[in-house]
């Protein structure tokens, strides 16, 4: 009996045996795979537990990415952000580079002591925002003191805009060519008219700076190039000399900038300079007053001489057409007179008229006619003389 109790208990001990090495074996085969990771984050302050380091394993989730990123965070000096917040960000793509972005952007912010959430960086990240580029606009903002919220900045962000551009430019303005260099044609300057008929060349520099509650819904630079150059133009041909253009330049400018050009746009205009202005196909020419009041009475010659030659084209057609009224009115005379026959007819048939009658009116033609024969002869002999 004794003996069946010793052997039954040597087999329980065996099999307790067994059992603990097999779980002994696991315990050192889980501590040996993560015990370098646990080193690692201990030895740097951001401590993680094994607990911790096994929920990730079986969540498949890459320890070393996440230990990396919270010892990133606790050598900045962020103590509070945990694991579980940054096993979110990866479980949501799995994409390594989206915690890296969010715990970069988290680190740039605490360092310039903006007090942004690491919550508001992950869902600005996922709705497709820079997150990188939105902590360094803050920063610059914040820097420049310019009032710019977090939220103003991440609507500006996700509505396209580059906000760390929009922000620098707020600070510095920068200078928009008006118009700008055209690849197709070549063109780099505006082309007006004044009021006296001469074409002026023109280039504007406009000095803008961002307005930032514009920023989401404002229009772009092509804007304010558009309306520059149509104010431009509209001033120049209210001039009513191309000599007022060129005496006083600034007169445009000033005009122009007075029509409130950057309404409903993403820009202030704080000033427009006119950088180039040169009538048009005479910018090499020395004497550009002499040239062209030489090209005006050309120009006024030419346009007489079409009016004169209108006018002899005009005479040569009305004696066309008096000829042809002459020619109308003989035939209307051969016409007459070939009645005149039919009504000696008609006389003779009626009795109103008698041989002698046209004996007599024969005689009076022949005589006429003879008259007639001497008066040309004269004529013609006086020319012969």
């Amino acid at each position: 009996m004794e003996t069946a109790v010793l052997l039954a208990m040597s087999t329980l001990f065996k099999v307790v045996l067994i059992i603990f090495g097999v779980f002994a074996f696991i315990f050192i085969l889980i501590v040996g795979r993560f015990i370098n990771i646990w080193i690692q984050a201990w030895s740097s302050g951001a401590r993680v537990s094994f607990i911790s380091l096994i929920g990730m394993w079986l969540r498949k989730v890459p320890a070393q990415l996440i230990v990396r990123a919270r010892i990133s965070a606790v050598q900045a000096g962020i103590t509070e952000l945990s694991t579980s917040n940054l096993e979110s960000v990866y479980l949501v793509r799995k994409e390594p580079a989206d915690m890296m972005t969010c715990v970069n952007g988290l680190i740039i912010a605490y360092k310039a002591n903006l007090e942004l959430n690491f919550n508001e960086l992950q869902a600005h990240h996922f709705a497709g925002g820079h997150v990188i580029e939105l902590v360094q606009a803050m920063i610059a903002a914040h820097r420049a003191k310019i009032a710019l919220t977090l939220d103003v900045a991440r609507a500006i962000d996700l509505a396209g805009r580059d906000i760390l551009d929009a922000v620098q430019t707020t600070v510095k303005p920068k200078i928009i060519d008006c118009p700008t260099q055209d690849a197709s044609s070549g063109s780099n300057m505006l082309d007006a008219v004044a009021k006296d008929g001469i074409r002026l060349l023109v280039k504007a520099r406009v000095t803008v700076r961002s307005n930032i509650d514009q920023l989401v819904r404002g229009a772009t630079e092509e804007t304010i190039i558009a309306r520059v150059g149509q104010g431009i133009v509209s001033a120049i041909g209210s001039s009513p000399t191309y000599k007022d253009v060129l005496e006083n330049p600034d007169r445009i400018s000033h005009k122009v900038l007075e029509c409130g050009l950057d309404a409903q746009t993403a820009f202030e205009i704080v000033s427009i300079d006119i950088a180039d202005v040169s009538v048009a196909s005479v910018r090499d020419v020395a004497n550009v007053g002499a040239f062209l009041e030489a090209e005006r009475a050309e120009t006024d010659k030419q346009m007489r001489q079409a009016e004169a030659e209108g006018r002899r084209a005009m005479a040569v057609a009305r004696e066309q057409e008096m000829r042809a009224l002459v020619q109308e009115n003989q035939a209307k005379v051969v016409l007459a007179e070939a009645e005149v026959p039919r009504a000696m007819a008609e006389a003779f048939r009626s009795g109103n008229m008698g041989i002698m009658d046209y004996y007599r009116m024969k005689n009076i033609k022949a005589d006429t006619d003879m008259r007639d024969s001497i008066g040309r002869g004269g004529e013609e002999s006086g020319k012969i003389k």
